[in-house]
């Protein structure tokens, strides 16, 4: 009797490349991340494009022999701290400059020998909340427009338009008071000038204000570390649109970049 072939039980792997780590997942036919899959390895010196290349073919290689499956066909989701065009990276922040002009889809897709989806970084991050977290209603995404803000080291962004991505927005750049936003309003800043929450709220209700002025969102969703803490800013700010807490953080990334590998 000839064995059947049953479905892998996996729809998409997510990496999510930092400065000093990759992390990674993988999904169901669901969209719902395998938590016994989620882990990280470390990212290589430098984070050179052939290097990366090869630790995320180690990672894939890892995962077939931690899940037992093959994982034929499987796609791939990364993400890449830089802004990404058609799979074509044109920035590059705590990795190697060797990135911008690189075409990673056609790279890392002739590594790992599968499709691969690259998007931003934060791009992920919010794509995470947008379909499965605190941006959807029903496993959807909400109607309307829907701000997605990581406050960490940095400002990260991501702007939906019922549940459509507008790739690439770098509000955290933004010049406000004659400063690059995230300079005065990302959530390092509290340890790094010893604030108060008085303090940073009187910044952050800034650098909010003027986003909500420039893109109107209906929703706005606060991630990062600092949302473990948001019943001490959130309640003070002031702003027309609802705010809410991300409900995904250290996994943001690995689960927008499967989804944006399902989605593909």
């Amino acid at each position: 009797m000839s064995a059947v072939a049953t479905a892998s039980p996996y729809a998409a792997i997510g990496l999510d490349m930092g400065g000093s780590s990759i992390k990674y997942g993988m999904v169901d036919s669901e969209g719902k991340l395998v938590e016994s899959t989620f882990s990280h390895a470390p990212t290589p010196a430098g984070a050179h494009p052939d290097a990366v290349a090869q630790a995320m073919a180690q990672i894939v290689a890892d995962l077939r022999r931690t899940t037992g499956s093959e994982l034929a066909g499987v796609p791939v989701g990364v993400t890449v701290p830089g802004i990404v065009i058609d799979g074509v990276v044109h920035s590059a922040a705590n990795i190697d400059k060797a990135w911008i002009g690189l075409d990673a889809v056609a790279l890392l897709g002739g590594v790992l020998g599968r499709k691969v989806s690259v998007l931003n970084d934060a791009d992920a991050a919010g794509m995470a909340e947008v379909f499965a977290g605190a941006g959807s209603l029903d496993g959807k995404p909400r109607a309307g427009s829907t701000l997605v803000l990581t406050l960490g080291t940095g400002i990260g962004s991501a702007f939906f338009r019922d549940g459509l991505l507008f790739p690439n927005v770098e509000f955290g750049h933004l010049e406000i008071d004659g400063v690059d936003a995230e300079s005065r309003a990302a959530a390092r800043v509290i340890r790094e000038e010893n604030l108060s929450w008085e303090q940073y709220i009187q910044r952050l209700q800034r650098y909010l204000s003027h986003v909500e002025f420039l893109c109107s969102p209906d929703l706005i969703v606060i991630g990062g570390a600092v949302s473990e803490d948001h019943e001490k800013f959130m309640p003070r700010l002031q702003l027309r649109a609802r705010i809410v807490p991300a409900q995904y953080n250290n996994a943001a990334g690995v689960l927008g970049a499967a989804h944006r590998a399902m989605d593909h």
